[in-house]
This record gives structure tokens, C-alpha cells and sequence, in this order.
């Protein structure tokens, strides 16, 4: 029978508790010196900073909200105008108030503002890019899974290829196309969709090393060759968890391309930096608000999807 102190605890317990205080010691230890190391790498940043350019910053801080205050719209309606390339009251005759420049017409009096054709030009590099990523990445995910490629120097080389697409944020891969394609929406497609192949080949072959390798051992059994095993196979298995990943990549995809419009890759992201550089403050709330809109929009129509996906496919397995 084990014995107990004073403290009601046994001998066991004592020893537990012991090590509890122990592990709690070190992890304050640890948290403690990670703290001081943040502390020591923020002010080593700001010594090292540019002085000039820190002393700017802090001089101009108070300032910080001044721009909001003064950059505002003649009225409210000035922003629904301008998102809908209506004729201003407040019209003089300037490039900034010249509504018609913009507007695509489809037929003699009907037209498509000029914002909301430039937002479907995002959404449409957001999804073309998102296609061609996924083209791209479906077969190099494959001949990057251990399961499906015994040979470690050719998933390796296939590996290597798929860092090298995401290594480059997207904005520098369509600032060098820029450079060579000219400005447009081609250069956007091709950056996108380049980032897009290597981050989802990564997420698609970590998939398919997790795939229940049992209905591919039929297949060889039956006599099945390594194509037939894959999409007979495997596909069925992994492609709900390729389209879900897919169309949360669209959705970033939307963000990437509005962000590439600002170095020349078309869409709307370029008609926000001219709005913002021309000090056009309704022109400039108009974008933000079509942004926001269509951004939210985007999420709640691909979360529904996924959602509804991956439930059927589950339900599919259950059965």
C-alpha cells in the first residue's frame, strides 16, 4: 500500500507534481527568453532602419488620419456616380469628372461601367489563372507522391520544380512578364497562374500520400497499368479535396490579381492606383466598395461549394 505525507499525496504523486513545476519553470524560462529576443531583434531593426526614413515616419504619424479626413468625396452620391459612370453636378470639364471615357457599350445606349467591366477582368484572370494552375499542378502532384513515384530522384526533381513555381510571390513574376509580354492582363494570367501550379501541386500530392492505397492494389491485381491505377484508383478519391483547394486558391487568386493590376497586369487593380494618384476621392471609395463586395461575394459562393462538396463526398464514402 503506497504511503502518504502530509500533503495527502503519495510518493508517485509527488514525483509528478515535481515534474509538473519543472515543465512549467521552463516553459516561463522560454517564453521569457523569446520575449527578450523580440525585444533585442525590434530594436536592432530600428537602429539599423535608414534614420532619415524612421524619422519621417514618427514626425508624421500624428498626421496619420489627416488624409482620410481630406480625402473625401464632394457627396456621397459622388461615389454611386462614379460606379456607375453617371454625369457628376459637379463636372468642370476634367479628366476627373469625363464619365463616358471608360464605359463599354454593348449596344447603342447600354453600357457597362467602366469599374464593373474592370472587376470582371480580375475575376476573369483570377479564374483562368486558377485553371491553368490547376492543369499544371494535377499531373506534377502525381509524379511528386511517394506512393505513386517509388523513385526519390524523380519525385526530388519534381519536388524542386514545384518550390521553384512558388518561390516568387506573384507580383514579381508579373513585374519581370511586364517587362516582356508589355502591360495587360496576359503577363497577370501567366504570374498567377505560375504561383498557383507550385502551391497547389504541394497541397495535391500531400493529398495523395494520405489516399487509401487499397483500391490501386485491386487495380494491379486486375492487371491494371499505372495510368489506369491513377485515375481509376486514386482520382476518385483525392479529386473532391483538388476541387476544394482549387476554389479556395480562386478566392485568393481574386486578391493576387487586383494587387498585379497596380504593375501594369490590367483589371482593376490599375485603375485604383491612377484613381488614387489622381487624387480622385470618389473614384478611389467607388473601387474600394466594388472590391469589397465582390470579395465577400466570392467567399460566400466558394465556401458554399466546398462545403457542398466535400458534405457529398462524404456522404458518398459513408454509403
Amino acid at each position: 500500500m503506497a504511503m502518504t505525507g502530509h500533503d495527502g499525496l503519495t510518493e508517485m504523486g509527488r514525483a509528478v507534481h515535481a515534474h509538473y513545476r519543472t515543465l512549467v519553470r521552463q516553459r516561463r524560462l522560454y517564453s521569457l527568453l523569446a520575449g527578450l529576443t523580440l525585444v533585442v531583434l525590434v530594436l536592432g531593426a530600428l537602429v539599423f532602419a535608414d534614420a532619415s526614413n524612421a524619422g519621417r515616419f514618427f514626425d508624421r504619424l500624428p498626421y496619420f488620419f489627416d488624409y482620410f479626413v481630406h480625402f473625401r468625396p464632394d457627396d456621397a452620391m459622388e461615389v454611386v456616380r462614379a460606379l456607375l459612370d453617371l454625369p457628376s453636378p459637379y463636372a468642370d470639364g476634367s479628366f476627373k469628372y469625363d464619365y463616358e471615357e471608360g464605359r463599354v457599350y454593348l449596344a447603342a445606349g447600354f453600357y457597362i461601367p467602366e469599374y464593373i467591366f474592370q472587376m470582371g477582368v480580375t475575376i476573369n484572370i483570377a479564374l483562368l489563372s486558377t485553371l491553368a494552375g490547376f492543369l499544371l499542378a494535377v499531373p506534377l502532384s502525381f509524379l511528386a507522391a511517394s506512393n505513386v513515384i517509388r523513385s526519390r530522384l524523380s519525385r526530388g526533381l519534381v519536388r524542386r520544380i514545384l518550390e521553384l513555381l512558388r518561390a516568387f510571390p506573384e507580383i514579381v513574376i508579373a513585374g519581370m512578364l511586364v517587362a516582356i509580354l508589355s502591360i495587360g492582363p496576359i503577363a497577370a494570367i501567366v504570374a498567377v497562374a505560375v504561383h498557383t501550379a507550385g502551391a497547389l501541386g504541394k497541397l495535391f500530392f500531400e493529398v495523395i500520400e494520405n489516399a487509401d492505397m487499397r483500391p490501386d492494389e485491386g487495380l494491379r491485381a486486375a492487371g491494371a497499368n499505372g495510368i489506369e491505377r491513377v485515375v481509376f484508383g486514386l482520382m476518385p478519391q483525392v479529386l473532391p479535396n483538388f476541387v476544394s483547394y482549387a476554389l479556395l486558391r480562386a478566392e485568393v487568386n481574386v486578391r493576387a490579381s487586383t494587387i498585379i493590376g497596380a504593375v501594369g497586369g490590367g483589371g482593376i487593380g490599375e485603375i485604383f492606383r491612377l484613381s488614387i494618384g489622381r487624387d480622385h476621392a470618389a473614384k478611389t471609395f467607388a473601387i474600394i466598395i466594388l472590391l469589397l463586395v465582390t470579395i465577400i461575394a466570392i467567399d460566400w459562393m466558394s465556401g458554399r461549394l466546398r462545403r457542398r462538396l466535400i458534405g457529398q463526398a462524404a456522404f458518398g464514402v459513408a454509403q
